[in-house]
């Protein structure tokens, strides 16, 4: 697979007005405490229930024979915000190990800490390259984030960090936040990005704060599922242009934006089976393709359909159309049935297989 997008943890340290979800937020004592045992007690299965292999066949570079070569893939390991106290120590580092290992003699992965970067110091630097961090992903360089808000505050907060990255050898990346390919270079690299139109995303998500804030403009001509980290491609985990988001508690998305329902828990199931369980169903072949407004047809809902119930109105009254409303809304009403029948399709064969191995091996008849 080309791509995993691995939530680790609710907690940070900020409440930004922009950001996608509810739960990342601050938490004191009891809840604090909460949130980084949830992250510490599943992490370990969360990252065995990874593919065996970190690979793709990239599709966009043949060999002059015409084969695909094999890529070395990507998992980026975010939160909230991966660096404070607990959650560095109890998960973040513990996780940025058990993947190493998990993948060292098995082609490899780069492994991406995404960071808002306001925690980093030259140990933090450190602790993560020793543990085989291949780049630090500033995500915060935007007028979202108190503190940063203006170019010149950017700057200076930029350049604070470039010099410490230097210091320890990172090189910054060539490429953009928003390219696919950027984790082909060499590491270590560093990286600067943030909710701003040229970087990343101009249109916000209809989505946690960003939606009850009413700062999301985008309309039905912004279709975060035909982008990368939207839903295209995910079902093609063999190939380049895969990728798939996981919350602390196991869920698995399509798409970094995230459907109304997982498509299934880490806890249960192994990650390539959960994708392979929906392969041919439409709606989610659909999805893959980048093509929301069909993933009703073979369920009686027409693009006309699909589209009229994109429509809503946001928090502050405004009228509202974009194709995650009616994402939301089809999962709602149809998708509930669907993904449990694979559920149980995938707990089918995991039963078969656990009684297959506890069949006795027959003994061969010994000629007297």
């Amino acid at each position: 697979m080309e791509s995993i997008y691995y939530v680790m943890a609710w907690a940070c340290h900020r409440k930004c007005r922009h950001c996608y979800e509810d739960r990342f937020r601050p938490y004191v004592r009891g809840q604090l405490d909460a949130v980084v045992r949830e992250a510490e007690a599943n992490y370990p299965r969360i990252v065995d229930h990874f593919p065996a292999r970190m690979t793709y066949l990239d599709q966009d570079d043949p060999r002059p024979d015409g084969t695909f070569p094999e890529k070395t893939g990507r998992i980026v390991l975010s939160g909230g915000e991966t660096l404070i106290d607990p959650v560095r120590e109890r998960v973040t580092y513990k996780v940025i190990e058990r993947l190493a290992s998990k993948y060292a003699a098995q082609g490899g992965v780069r492994i991406v800490l995404q960071t808002t970067g306001d925690l980093l110091t030259d140990a933090i630097v450190g602790d993560l390259l020793d543990r085989g961090v291949w780049m630090i992903s500033v995500a915060s360089v935007d007028d979202f984030h108190v503190g940063l808000e203006g170019p010149e505050k950017q700057a200076r907060f930029v350049d604070g960090l470039t010099a410490l990255f230097e210091r320890h050898g990172m090189r910054k990346s060539g490429l953009s936040a928003s390219t696919r390919n950027w984790h082909e270079e060499e590491g270590p690299r560093y990286s600067f990005f943030g909710a701003t139109p040229d970087s990343w995303i101009g249109k916000l998500w209809p989505r946690g704060r960003a939606w009850q804030n009413g700062l999301s403009g985008a309309t039905l001509a912004d279709n975060f599922c035909n982008r990368w980290s939207g839903g295209l491609n995910f079902l093609r985990h063999a190939y380049n242009g895969s990728e798939v988001s996981v919350e602390p508690d196991g869920s698995v998305y399509p798409c970094c934006v995230k459907t109304k329902l997982p498509i299934g828990s880490l806890l249960e199931d192994e990650l390539i089976a959960i994708l392979d369980s929906l392969v041919g169903e439409p709606a989610y072949e659909a999805i893959t393709m980048g093509h929301p407004e069909r993933m009703g047809i073979a369920h009686g809902w027409s693009e006309a359909t699909f589209v009229e119930r994109s429509a809503t109105v946001t928090p502050k009254g405004a009228p509202y159309r974009n194709l995650c409303i009616g994402c939301d809304r089809f999962h709602e009403q149809v998708l509930g049935p669907i993904l449990e029948a694979a559920r149980a399709r995938r707990r089918a064969v995991r039963a078969a297989g656990l009684a297959s191995r506890r069949q006795p091996v027959p003994t061969a008849d010994v000629e007297r």
